[in-house]
């Protein structure tokens, strides 16, 4: 089925998976840097952080943890109610999102010069935002923000092909390009941080902005 909705998906979506991924890959290093090493592009860390808060009675810290994984919620239902439709169409609202995720982002560094942690939740929600909209028209098949399911299915492959089954290859190459891709953001995130501290995020900020300008060309050329 995954192969099969894969071959359905344009040329182009390759491009901006890896784009995506290197975006949300610069966005959780600034966080795994600048919020006391807590990832916001995924929740599989936040939730276990949330149950050793929980066990340990530290009601702020899980509190704190809660509304990060609330945030990561809520970005991926606003990104459910600008798109409602799973088929991959030029002229829905992917532009839009993503200069929400923009602005999200932009928000999330101003607040975070001020230490307010408020910061923490608007870049989860952008990440969720973000992962939400891209799940919507690829089917689960592509994820941007985590590795986990990339990973897994990655191994499924290989473990097939050593049972003699052919590789897809155009999923092979996806999967490589969305790795790479979030490995590369989170080098980039890394030496941003470290030259402008929270200030970073206008550089993910930018790159949302840009492939919102680009899609948006691109479905004006040829809608």
């Amino acid at each position: 089925m995954g192969a099969f909705l894969l071959t359905r998906l344009p040329p182009w979506v390759e491009v901006g998976a890896f784009l995506l991924a290197f975006l949300a890959g610069s966005v959780n290093a600034v966080g795994l840097l600048g919020f006391s090493h807590q990832s916001v592009s995924h929740l599989t860390g936040t939730s276990s952080l949330l149950g050793l808060a929980l066990a340990d009675l530290a009601l702020n810290n899980a509190l704190h943890l809660l509304f990060t994984l609330l945030s990561f919620l809520a970005g991926a239902a606003l990104s459910g109610m600008l798109i409602t439709s799973t088929a991959l169409k030029l002229g829905r609202h992917y532009g839009f999102s993503l200069l929400i995720e923009a602005a999200l982002l932009v928000m999330a560094m101003l607040t975070l010069q001020q230490g307010s942690d408020l910061g923490i939740y608007l870049a989860s929600m952008a990440c969720g935002l973000q992962n939400a909209m891209v799940t919507t028209y690829s089917g689960s098949i592509i994820r941007t923000t985590h590795l986990s399911g990339i990973f897994t299915d990655l191994g499924i492959m290989l473990g097939n092909r050593l049972r003699g089954i052919p590789l897809n290859g155009r999923r092979l190459l996806l999967f490589v390009l969305l790795i790479s891709g979030f490995v590369c953001g989170g080098v980039v995130g890394t030496w941003l941080f470290r030259l402008l501290h929270f200030t970073a995020l206008m550089a993910p900020a930018a790159l949302a902005v840009s492939l919102a300008v680009v899609y948006w060309r691109y479905s004006r050329q040829y809608r």
